[in-house]
């Protein structure tokens, strides 16, 4: 069995305002499920169109104290084990670590399992859990039992600062997480990785200041789109044209990617949740 997943949040909160929230169900269902039972130590359940395969509740209790809790889940015809684990670093500061089993790589490139959806899945969740925390507006969530794939948000800062952030390659960059490479002009290239990696997907329409829609195969075609009103920006983004099945892990990237550029645009001093 290949390693687990391993991610980690820290949260401007303090440890038992994290563990009330992942531990009511009115609170779990705004960041989490549509729908949760939690009565512990004996169950802790969520479902409904926000999880995969969330037709009903597929999980059941292995572990649970204070600072941990542990659950087997039934997920792409594999029980998968997922554990959550609080850590205090001060009285207004937890780090919030996940692990979840049976997620492999390859799964998630060919949308070939629903377990391929795991990290992004979980990486949404919490930056959700977080802005919860810390008051925020929490960023749009995926239907599984729809094919249509769009959202928005309403980001606090001007379009062309938001602009700079999806097109410059070192802003994307930082508040991605991750190397990206963008030459941004039709026929350029977007290159998770960098374009040391490969040549990346191509950038397929542009407007300056405006819009992009970048192609990636399979997967379909992911388009955003600005508008600015009263010194905010509206955006939109879509992923349409893909074969098949639709690439959820792909649109959970792109939803908890929008979690973490919209921080990076509203807050002065600025830090990413996520923890080495």
């Amino acid at each position: 069995m290949t390693e687990p997943m391993i991610l980690q949040a820290r949260a401007r909160a303090g440890v038992d305002d994290v563990r009330q929230a992942l531990t009511d169900p009115k609170t779990l269902n705004l960041w989490l499920g549509e729908h949760s039972t939690v009565d512990l130590p004996g169950t802790f359940e969520f479902w409904g169109r926000y999880i995969p395969e969330g037709d009903a509740p597929h999980q059941r209790v292995l572990q649970y104290d204070d600072q941990t809790l542990k659950l087997a889940w039934l997920l792409g015809g594999e029980e998968t084990t997922t554990e959550i684990t609080l850590i205090e670093e001060s009285a207004d500061s937890t780090v919030i670590k996940l692990s979840q089993s049976h997620f492999k790589w390859a799964e998630a490139v060919t949308n070939s399992n629903i377990r391929g959806v795991l990290q992004t899945f979980w990486s949404l969740a919490l930056a959700n859990l977080v802005d919860h925390l810390e008051g925020r507006e929490l960023t749009t969530r995926p239907d599984f039992t729809s094919t249509e794939l769009s959202g928005e948000a309403l980001i606090d800062a001007p379009a062309a600062q938001v602009y700079a952030s999806l097109t410059e390659s070192a802003k994307a960059t930082a508040w991605f997480g991750y190397p990206v490479d963008i030459d941004a002009r039709v026929g350029g290239r977007f290159a998770m990785g960098g374009f040391e990696a490969g040549p990346g997907m191509e950038i397929i329409d542009l407007v300056e200041g405006q819009k992009m829609s970048i192609d990636w195969g399979p997967a379909g075609i992911s388009t955003w789109e600005l508008a600015e009103s009263g010194g905010k920006t509206r955006l939109t983004f879509v992923m349409s044209g893909f074969d098949g099945t639709p690439p959820y892990g792909a649109w959970l990237g792109w939803l908890s990617g929008v979690a973490s550029l919209r921080r990076y645009n509203e807050q002065k001093d600025w830090e990413s949740i996520w923890v080495a």
